[in-house]
């Protein structure tokens, strides 16, 4: 009988194991690509975090029973907004009608000279002025419309 030429053979050595350092290139990517997108979230995070507190704010302003100083607080609201979106110089002094034309112009569509919002200029000196959901409405548009630190 043949000797078996199979059993002439040595066993099989296994390869190293994979060292968990330094990655693959491809786990390199991933990684630069999720600080990317997270870097990217705070930035966006960071520059609406006056938007979002503003929002919240005109939320509780609904809330309040009292309409004047839910006019006075909603009007405060609008001109603080304002001013961290645009120069002081040039919202700080507005008021009446030029303060509606202003809120017009940067995203009002002519609904504050002549729509709801002219309670802004007119309640003040109303004994019961009138600050229905429709002015509110309005008010949470143009927030959302105007970004701060850009000029709207």
């Amino acid at each position: 009988m043949k000797p078996d030429p199979l059993a002439a053979l040595q066993p099989l050595h296994a390869p190293p194991p994979v060292p968990w350092w330094p990655p693959a290139p491809g786990w390199w990517a991933l990684a630069v690509l999720l600080a990317a997108a997270l870097f990217g979230w705070l930035r966006h995070h960071r520059r609406h975090a006056l938007r979002r507190a503003a929002l919240r704010e005109l939320r509780a302003l609904r809330r309040e029973p009292d309409p004047a100083r839910r006019l006075a607080g909603l009007n405060a609201l609008l001109k603080r907004y304002a001013l961290v979106c645009w120069p002081a110089a040039g919202v700080a002094g507005l008021s009446g009608e030029a303060w509606l034309r202003f809120l017009d112009a940067h995203g009002g569509g002519g609904r504050f000279a002549r729509g709801p919002g002219r309670v802004l200029a007119e309640g003040p000196y109303s004994a019961d002025p009138e600050v229905g959901p429709e002015v509110f409405e309005l008010a949470r548009r143009w927030i959302r419309a105007n970004r701060p630190g850009r000029g709207g």
